[in-house]
């Protein structure tokens, strides 16, 4: 007899049982086949048919997901063979309990399907709740704080403009959270002033304002405040000076050091270094206290000496031994007078020699003195072609 004992089909012996055996026998196998299938399939109670193929069924061969696992899916609709990789929702909500990742070479999730309606982000805060979003109505993306779109704007975007705020009663800021020291750019609405300043404050150590057609440095308090040009070699500064109450101009960035021009609160103007006019017009200055550049020659001790107007409008030169010639160089241009002062110690003591241009008083040279001193005076107005000269005092002592 070939019965074998088999409680799930993997136990069943094909080839069982054999011709020989007896009627009884396959009475045993038919009872045992109905327990195997009772027991291999013990989860089928119903009366339903099952209406699967058989390649239907292979689909889920190799699937190891659990019963709640396979509940995550809840597809109603799959569309086209592409569009069955998608989760897809009719109506209500889609809670995912973990990260999402979306991959790909060229990903992309699109909110909205071109309605006329607002698509939102929403992130749901303990305290606050914030948005991004698409204002259909206005045609914006915002950012903004709560949960309804287009109230409490943060941020707007439309066609080229970022927009800060909602025009509402608010001071608007963006604040640079830095390690040892905070700033911000911002919108002081109380005041109606943009504001660029220290700290996180709106209004509190500005730095900058804008209001109207006025940029103001500085907020009132006792402290220098100045723009400073950081350059190469040389650092270049304007800025007032709050412990002096005057406006610098100077080189360098401390206040008080090196500089150039200060103005005071009268708008007098201190220079602390020679003004340059490149042979401009100074037009209608008052003079006072004022001091000329002495170009001082020293013992000449005869030969050729040239007198350069650069140098200096006063000359002092000692005649001392020969003869001795003197030129005159660098006269200012025909058209404008220039003029020198020639302090002559000893000059009748040699022979001096004059440039042949120089067209004296009287037609001829002074006498000068032996032992003393004698003032000269030159002036010329068509680049030294002529020079006009006359003894302005002779034997000074």
């Amino acid at each position: 007899m070939a019965k074998e004992t088999a409680t799930y089909i993997s136990q069943l012996v094909a080839t069982n049982p054999v011709a020989s055996d007896s009627v009884s026998v396959g009475d045993d196998h038919l009872r045992m086949l109905k327990t195997v299938l009772k027991t291999q399939f013990s989860g089928l109670t119903g009366t339903t048919a099952v209406t699967a193929s058989e390649a239907e069924m292979n689909l889920i061969d190799g699937v190891t997901a659990t019963t709640a696992e396979l509940n995550y899916l809840d597809i109603t609709t799959l569309g086209t063979s592409a569009d069955s990789k998608a989760l897809t929702q009719a109506s209500g909500v889609v809670t995912i309990a973990g990260d999402v990742v979306v991959s790909g070479t060229t990903p992309k999730v699109t909110i909205g399907d071109a309605g006329a309606e607002d698509t939102t982000l929403l992130f749901d805060g303990n305290a606050k709740d914030f948005y991004v979003a698409l204002d259909d109505s206005a045609d914006k993306l915002v950012i903004g704080e709560g949960s309804t779109v287009g109230t409490n704007s943060i941020l707007t975007i439309t066609d080229d403009t970022v927009t800060l705020g909602d025009g509402a009663a608010v001071d608007t800021a963006i604040v640079f959270d830095g390690n040892a020291k905070d700033f911000y750019v911002a919108l002081d609405d109380s005041v109606d002033k943009l504001i660029i300043g220290e700290g996180s404050t709106v209004g509190t150590n500005e730095i900058l304002s804008i209001t109207d057609d006025t940029v103001t440095i500085g907020d009132g308090a006792a402290v220098d405040t100045y723009l400073n040009f950081d350059g190469n070699a040389v650092d270049y500064r304007i800025g007032l000076d709050d412990g002096t109450d005057k406006l610098e101009i100077g080189a360098g960035v401390a206040h008080g050091t090196t500089a150039a021009i200060a103005i005071d609160s009268a708008a007098d103007m201190l220079v602390g270094g020679y003004i340059n006019f490149q042979d401009e017009q100074a037009i209608r200055p008052e003079i006072k206290d004022y001091a000329e550049t002495v170009n001082a020659l020293g013992d000449v001790g005869g030969g050729t000496d040239a007198i350069d107007i650069t140098a200096g409008n006063v000359v002092t030169a000692t005649v001392s031994t020969g003869a001795q010639t003197f030129t005159f160089t660098n006269p200012s241009a025909t058209g404008k007078a220039c003029s020198f002062t020639l302090i002559l110690t000893n000059g009748g003591s040699q022979t001096v020699n004059w440039p042949g241009s120089v067209d004296w008083a009287g037609g001829d040279a002074p006498s000068l003195t032996s032992s003393g001193v004698d003032v000269l005076t030159f002036t010329t107005v068509d680049a030294g072609t002529i020079w006009y000269g006359f003894a302005a005092g002779l034997d000074m002592g």
